[in-house]
This record gives C-alpha cells, sequence and structure tokens, in this order.
C-alpha cells in the first residue's frame, strides 16, 4: 500500500513538474488549451495545466535573415537576368504568425519573387543594375506592408546577385573595356596637357627670371657707371680747387714777397741813385718784352747821365764791400 501511495505522489509530482514552463531569452510560446490559442508566454518561468494546456509553437523573435535562390526576372527591355534576394524579419506577433499564415517563410519567398518581377518589368536592363537601393527600397516597403497581418515586420530586402544572360556579360566586359580605354586616354592626353603646361610655366618664369637679372644687372652698371662719374668729377672739382687754392697761395705769395721788398726799401731810404738803377732795371723788362713802342720817361731821356749814376752805384758798392 505504501508503495502505490508513493508511487501516486510520485506521479502527481511529475505531472507538477510538467506544467512548469520556463521561457527562453528572445523566445515566445504559444499555448493552446484543448486546441484553442490560451496565451503567449514571454521571456521567464510560467504553469500551465498538465493535459489540457500544451506549448503548440515555440517562436523565435530574434532578427532573421532568409536567402532565397535565384530568380528569372525579365526586365522592359527583354533581357531576363536572375536575381537573388536576401529578406531581413523579425517576428513581433507570436500569435500572428503561428496562426495567420500558413509557412509564413514561403508566402514570403513568393511575394519578393513576385514584387521583384513587378519592379524589374519597370525598368531597362542599365537601371536594373544601377538601381539597387531603389529596388531594395521598394521591395522592403510592399513586403513590410503586406506581412504585418503575419505577425512580421520586414526590415530590409536586399538584392544578393544580379546575373544577367552570358552574352549581356560579355558585351558588358567589352563595353566596360572600351570605357576603361578611353578613359585611360583621356588621363593620358590630360598628364601630356599638363605636363607641357608646366615645361611652358618653367619656360616663361626662365624667361621672365633670366630678363629680370638682365634687368638689375643693367641697373647695377648704370649705377655703378654714376657713381664713376660722380667720383670723376668730384676728384677734377677738387683738383681744381686744389690748383685754385694753389695759384691763390702763390698769388698770395708773391703780392707778400712784392710787399716785403717795398717795405724793404722804405725802411732803406734809398737815395736817387737806387731809384733809377731801379728804374731802368724796370726799363730793361719793358725793353724786352713783345710792344712795338716804348715810351720813355723824361727822367731818363738823358743817358750819360743815366751811365753816370750807374757807375757811382757801382763804385759805392765796391767800397762798401
Amino acid at each position: 500500500m505504501e508503495y502505490i501511495i508513493g508511487a501516486v505522489i510520485i506521479l502527481l509530482l511529475i505531472i507538477f513538474l510538467s506544467g512548469i514552463k520556463i521561457v527562453p531569452q528572445a523566445q515566445v510560446y504559444v499555448v493552446e488549451r484543448l486546441g484553442t490559442f490560451k496565451a503567449a508566454l514571454e521571456t521567464g518561468p510560467h504553469f500551465i495545466i498538465p493535459f489540457f494546456d500544451r506549448v503548440a509553437h515555440r517562436v523565435s523573435i530574434k532578427e532573421q535573415v532568409v536567402d532565397f535562390k535565384p530568380q528569372p526576372v525579365i526586365t522592359k527591355d527583354n533581357v531576363t537576368m536572375q536575381i537573388d534576394t536576401v529578406v531581413f524579419f523579425t517576428v513581433t506577433d507570436a500569435k500572428l504568425f503561428t496562426y495567420g499564415i500558413e509557412r509564413p517563410i514561403s508566402a514570403i519567398e513568393n511575394l519578393s519573387t513576385t514584387t521583384l518581377r513587378n519592379i524589374i518589368g519597370e525598368l531597362e536592363l542599365d537601371a536594373t543594375l544601377t538601381s539597387r537601393d531603389v529596388i531594395n527600397a521598394k521591395i522592403t516597403a510592399i513586403l513590410d506592408q503586406a506581412t504585418d497581418s503575419w505577425g512580421i515586420k520586414v526590415n530590409r530586402v536586399e538584392l544578393k546577385n544580379i546575373l544577367p544572360p552570358r552574352e549581356i556579360q560579355d558585351a558588358m566586359e567589352k563595353q566596360m573595356k572600351a570605357e576603361r580605354e578611353r578613359r585611360e586616354k583621356i588621363l593620358q592626353a590630360e598628364g601630356e596637357k599638363k605636363s607641357a603646361i608646366l615645361v611652358a610655366e618653367g619656360e616663361k618664369e626662365s624667361k621672365i627670371l633670366r630678363a629680370e637679372a638682365d634687368k638689375q644687372a643693367a641697373i647695377l652698371r648704370a649705377e655703378a657707371e654714376k657713381e664713376a662719374l660722380i667720383l670723376r668729377s668730384n676728384a677734377v672739382k677738387q683738383q681744381k680747387i686744389l690748383e685754385a687754392e694753389g695759384e691763390a697761395e702763390s698769388i698770395r705769395n708773391v703780392q707778400q714777397a712784392l710787399a716785403e721788398s717795398i717795405s724793404m726799401l722804405n725802411e732803406a731810404n734809398p737815395n736817387n741813385s737806387v731809384i733809377a738803377l731801379k728804374s731802368l732795371e724796370a726799363f730793361s723788362k719793358a725793353a724786352d718784352g713783345q710792344a712795338t713802342k716804348i715810351i720813355i720817361p723824361s727822367e731818363i731821356q738823358s743817358l750819360a747821365g743815366l751811365a753816370t749814376s750807374v757807375t757811382e752805384l757801382a763804385k759805392g758798392a765796391e767800397l762798401k764791400k
């Protein structure tokens, strides 16, 4: 009997423990009671009634990524290409996600395919290849609006690969090669142009510098010649000043000597004989000149008296010696 009671207690304990549910982080448990939605259990411990309640679905509320295989689409200019998409979404309502639609991932894939075909059908090949951001934004907006009733939030849609037909790829590669060659030629021509401009500017600056150097040299030569002329004129001026001063000094000396001789004659108190002798000397100097006419003073008209005076003076001089 005790074994039966113990077994019943253990069984009841197991049944009770089976009703305790611990929901992990970033998950939601959808609980049904007798086949009807009962609750959406969020993170943490919960208790459900055994045999009546059951966890119907475990829904992750983390952001999920689904990579869909390439789908054939046709552009506006009738080019068929393969495009695969990547969808990032988050479950916002576990109840709608569980009961809103059957196989929601497949529904998102089909919806993204049809939406992509509609958008690409309005674009030409070149616009399709260069409008990834526009296409992504349009698909994201349409999918997000359509999946609201499924409890899904589409965060973004990315075009992973765009694969045009092989012949289109070959033509594009040739076009890209021709474009690269054209850009290379343009860059080469621009480089040669810039090089020629730099060479011309260098020659121009060199000529300008040489002209300025010649100009400065001419200015310096002119200034040097000017200074030389000034120095030569100053030297001539100084020479003339010195010569004039020398002549003036000579004249002063002569005049001073003459004045001194006159003064000495006056101090000597000469007699008439000396005066007559000096007059004779002066007359001899006058006679030696270039004059064609000589006026003889009346005082010395008598040559005999002049000769006598000279003889007497000579004798007087010998006696004094």
